[in-house]
């Protein structure tokens, strides 16, 4: 290819890479440098790296220490792959900008890595027939055809391995000249049979020139077409005689062969007018894979804006560029861009592992118009208007968008007119510039989240804080109402004894004279506390009348109990109904009260 690149069998980018390529790379070397580090450091074992790297179609694996430099593997790989180091690129980092002497180690890679080389700067080696052979059926072709009657000029990619009916059946699609009233001029003289492949027809590479017309009248003499056949290829047998009155039968100049145009033979892309763009994406995924086949990129189901929710907006170590591919049935590009640079493999993972794509059918006028709004609404009015300059022969289009913070950019524009070397060096440019963005948006994230944390923990410190006042200040506020309960209970309390005590003081009989005619009994009762009160009480009253007496002075029975001193003895175990003659206190006693345990 123009870039010097070779096409990989098998994932040449993407997290597979290195087992596809192990199996189905045709050679593979094996290369170890023990490279020792500037400065030795005793405390740490080196940490070794594997990188398988590829080239062309070779595989080398290298095994280096984590402190050697980036410099160092391309001096491995000069001496393996006999190239310059001056002339390699080395692809394949996941982080940004990296240079010969970075550091491996501060890339924090893991321990098994992919790479690749470019050399843009070096011609394809030459080999064997069958290696070159092989070499020009994956190379692209591209073939610049002039229509000779409207002087349009048509820049038409093709690989190696079309034939040259494919090319002339995609030039009827793309002029209505049919291909058995085409009248080439151009091709080389090898080639002399449709069937063959670019490849082996004697084509001028990268780039070749035709003209195409057609023919004045479909009848002519043989000596009219034995000198027009000097310098004009004409078309192939199976599009002879047999065959040219196909019209009679009501078969369309573009169906020869079975082949029909492509209007007449394809279901459209995406229905017109679809309501909800999910189902619409639905059945674009559904056509692609059956035109194209299942190798192709996993296409977002959903809205754009959906799409942009997706890829913009999680977490910055999350985020992934967003990739809009918008397809065109009427351009001649599509079908080429479709099979062989987005349904290539390498292409695919890569999209895979760093896009979200999404598509959309820009066929119909009715979808085209929408998805302008679209971009008007997302991408401002100067994006819009440049995709709505697009020429058909333009499409498919490529976009590919990097989400900002305050709007989403378009970093590039493909168009379907390309190569899957120079698409796949353009996506990884672009990668690149979303890798810088994506590092800083990283470290800004961090940043936030770090202050984040820091807020989110002084918040938790103080409604820690707050939830022990509260708890300490309800704490307080029960003890309070507890207090309170409890000193309201003490003052019934006090308030039911002293109505007692009233009604016990009022209840008792009056307290007899000393010069009373009865037998009166006089009687010293002693405190807890030491104080002494007396009354006389007549040797009739029973015992009931003392006890009375005493609660009326706050000594309650049922708490306290009063004893004799001689002998000593508990009266509150005698019968209250008992007078105080019966229970031997009279005519005087000294008693003393006693609280109950």
């Amino acid at each position: 290819s123009e870039y010097g690149v070779e096409t990989l069998h098998g994932p040449a980018y993407g997290p597979s890479s290195h087992s596809a390529a192990a199996s189905s790379a045709p050679s593979s070397s094996s290369a170890f440098r023990h490279v020792v580090p500037s400065r030795q450091i005793v405390e740490r074992q080196p940490r070794m790296l594997d990188f398988r790297v590829e080239y062309r179609d070779r595989n080398v694996d290298v095994v280096l220490e984590d402190s050697s430099a980036v410099g160092d593997i391309k001096h491995i790989l000069e001496n393996e792959l006999q190239i310059p180091a001056s002339k390699m690129l080395l692809k394949g980092w996941k982080t940004g900008d990296v240079d010969d002497s970075t550091v491996l180690k501060s890339l924090h890679l893991p321990k098994n890595n992919s790479l690749y080389v470019l050399t843009p700067d070096l011609p394809p080696p030459s080999s064997s027939h069958s290696g070159a052979l092989q070499e020009s059926l994956n190379q692209n072709f591209m073939l610049i055809v002039t229509h000779r009657e409207v002087q349009r000029e048509y820049n038409l990619n093709f690989s190696g391995s079309s034939t040259i009916q494919e090319v002339k059946r995609n030039v009827y699609d793309l002029t209505s000249i049919p291909v058995r009233h085409q009248l080439w001029e151009g091709w080389p003289s090898s080639a002399t049979d449709d069937s063959m492949t670019l490849a082996v027809s004697g084509l001028t590479f990268p780039c070749h020139r035709l003209t195409v017309g057609r023919r004045s009248s479909p009848v002519q003499t043989r000596e009219q077409s034995e000198e027009q056949c000097t310098d004009v290829h004409m078309v192939s047998d199976s599009d002879g005689d047999d065959f040219e009155d196909a019209t009679e039968f009501g078969v369309d100049d573009g169906e020869m062969f079975g082949v029909a145009s492509s209007a007449l033979r394809k279901s459209p892309m995406m229905p017109e007018n679809a309501e909800n763009e999910g189902d619409a994406l639905l059945q674009f995924t559904a056509e692609f894979s059956s035109r194209y086949g299942d190798c192709h990129p996993v296409y977002f189901i959903g809205s754009l804006e959906a799409a942009f929710q997706e890829a913009f907006y999680g977490k910055a170590r999350d985020r992934k560029l967003l990739a809009i591919y918008l397809h065109h049935d009427e351009s001649v590009l599509t079908n080429v861009f479709c099979s062989q640079m987005l349904c290539a493999e390498s292409i695919v993972s890569y999209l895979s592992q760093n896009f979200i794509t999404w598509a959309w059918d820009m066929t119909k006028e009715a979808n085209r118009a929408r998805f302008l709004t679209m971009c008007t609404r997302h991408f401002g009015s100067v994006v819009a208007q440049t995709i709505r300059t697009q020429k058909t022969d333009q499409f498919p289009l490529f976009l590919i968008i990097m989400g900002k913070r305050s709007s989403n950019e378009v970093l590039n524009v493909i168009q379907g007119n390309t190569t899957v070397d120079e698409l796949m060096m353009r996506l990884m440019a672009a990668m690149e510039i979303f890798s810088a963005q994506q590092q800083e948006d990283i470290k800004d994230e961090d940043e936030r989240e770090a202050r984040e944390n820091v807020k989110r923990e002084q918040d938790e410190a103080y409604r820690i804080s707050l939830e022990a006042d509260r708890a300490k200040r309800e704490a307080q506020e029960r003890e309070m109402a507890e207090q309170f309960r409890l000193e309201q209970i003490r003052k019934e309390q006090e308030e039911e004894r002293e109505a007692i005590r009233l009604s016990l003081e009022q209840s008792l009989p009056p307290e007899p004279k000393e010069e009373s005619t009865e037998s009166v009994s006089k009687l010293r009762i002693r405190t807890p506390s030491g104080e002494f009160f007396e009354r006389r009480f007549l040797a009739s009253s029973k015992l009931q009348v003392v006890f009375d007496f005493v609660a009326s002075k706050g000594y309650p029975w049922e708490e306290y109990k009063l004893l004799g001193t001689f002998p000593r003895r508990d009266v509150t175990q005698l019968d209250p109904n008992k007078s105080l003659l019966e229970v031997k206190l009279y005519p005087q006693e000294t008693l003393f009260l006693e609280a109950k345990e």
